[in-house]
């Protein structure tokens, strides 16, 4: 398991390295330089669309705008802005914070470019369903020559989708918050039976399909964040003296990497702690890894802008909203340099700091929905990529292999998830990039055309 495991990390390792960072932070610039930042100047338009005042009841698609984006959250916002947030800041320090919200705002621009891109161009599969998604994009707008990078992405998918990393983390929370304190763990066992439950509920949201997903994540996501962010809102008052110290940290040690512990790259910590931070930040908020165009692509809409500029909600929710409340909640109590915990351990002890006697099952309560409601839209992205590559009559076999990774990520390593899922999601971001880059002035001119009326 240890080879398996070294393995695994170089695999990550490379998938991350310079042509990558620059493909994802390169090309996000390049998109928002290119269509001039026009998206950002019209977020309340994208509020206003949220909100249901653009109604298209004779449009395309399975869900609304509002259920597209609470699927694609329920995704974005797991773990990795709980744990992925953890591991960021004990291995990088504050500094790596900043370069998640370089990663986040990039990615808005992203998301708008991808999930406009996966109306303008969506498909049919097998059983005559409209789909949307990168495979999608990248048959329909680059032309069938391209195929063998559509099948490329789906491949990555069948991999990358899978959930092992948030049932390690709700695994490893469940047992470090609830079993161990109260005498109740039995090693090997405690992680069997929790596999098993999160193995049924899965099923029984899974197997009814897009809808019952999507129904589930619009009902999940509201209560979450608030929720979440009510903690972390109680932690920083407790903690108000030492807010402003470690707002200013997150931005000077982004250019000083004084408590980075990782590898170099280009030739120093710093670049180390910015790959650590765009890594960190695309597994957080997903913008370029190809997975979001596959929800926002089943919206009842005709105008690939509108859904664009609600897909961009995301990352900023996600990465700029929740991932620093974490941040935020491990920094002032100081148990990012006063333990050697990680991932969601490390956030734990920050509410047990701070909340005493419920913090902490106040943070299991937040970890458990975040990591349920991610199942659930994951299964539908795998689903998705099968049903591309071996047809919709056969993609209900995927939910048998993804219900089985469940048992898998309760009980393997954290490091092993970790690289995993990086990896796979690395391999996605490759031919999400390239097409959406290449297609970027299809998107550029309908954006024009549609903002003129404004």
């Amino acid at each position: 398991m240890q080879e398996i495991d070294n393995w695994i990390g170089d695999f990550a390792s490379l998938a991350w390295g310079l042509p990558l960072l620059t493909l994802l932070v390169g090309g996000g610039l390049y998109l928002v330089i290119s269509i001039k930042f026009l998206p950002f100047r019209y977020v309340r338009h994208a509020i206003d669309i949220l909100k249901g005042e653009y109604p298209e009841q004779d449009a395309d698609g399975e869900i609304s705008h509002f259920q597209a984006l609470s699927t694609a959250l329920a995704s974005t916002i797991g773990m990795g802005n709980i744990a992925g947030v953890a591991v960021a800041i004990s291995i990088g320090g504050p500094g790596a914070i900043f370069w998640m919200w370089v990663s986040g705002i990039i990615g808005m621009c992203t998301k708008f470019f991808t999930c406009s891109l996966a109306i303008m161009y969506r498909g049919q599969d097998s059983a005559g369903k409209i789909q949307g998604g990168p495979m999608y994009f990248i048959t329909k707008g680059l032309g069938r020559k391209w195929k063998p990078m559509a099948v490329f992405f789906s491949l990555a998918g069948l991999i990358g989708a899978l959930p092992v990393f948030n049932v390690n983390q709700l695994t490893q929370a469940i047992r470090d918050i609830l079993l161990k304190p109260n005498g109740w763990y039995q090693e090997g066992s405690s992680e069997w039976t929790i596999g098993i439950v999160l193995l049924v509920l899965t099923t029984i949201v899974i197997l009814g399909g897009l809808n019952r997903i999507a129904v589930t994540a619009a009902r999940l996501v509201p209560t979450m964040v608030v929720l979440y962010f009510v903690c972390v809102v109680g932690i920083l008052i407790v903690n108000l003296e030492s807010v402003p110290h470690y707002l200013g940290l997150i931005f000077t040690d982004a250019f000083t990497a004084t408590y980075f512990k990782g590898d170099s790259f280009i030739g120093g910590a710093v670049g180390g702690l910015i790959l650590l931070g765009i890594r960190r930040g695309a597994f957080s908020n997903e913008a370029g890894i190809g997975t979001a165009p596959m929800a926002h692509g089943a919206s009842r809409t005709k105008e690939p802008i509108r859904e664009g500029l609600v897909a961009m909600i995301g990352p900023f929710v996600d990465t700029i909203v929740v991932c620093t409340l974490t941040a935020l909640a491990i920094l002032v109590t100081g148990v990012w340099e006063t333990t050697d915990s990680d991932g969601v351990t490390l956030t734990a002890n920050a509410f047990g700091s701070s909340i005493p006697i419920v913090g902490q099952y106040l943070l299991l309560i937040c970890i458990a929905i975040f990591s349920i409601s991610s199942l659930f839209s994951f299964s539908y992205y795998g689903t998705k990529c099968a049903s591309f590559l071996f047809g919709a009559h056969r993609s209900h076999y995927y939910n048998y292999f993804y219900l089985a990774s469940i048992l898998v990520g309760a009980v393997t390593s954290l490091s092993m998830m970790i690289n995993l899922i990086d990896g796979f999601y690395a391999m996605m971001a490759f031919p999400t990039m390239i097409a959406t880059l290449m297609l970027a002035p299809k998107v550029i001119a309908r954006s024009k055309s549609y903002f003129s009326s404004f």
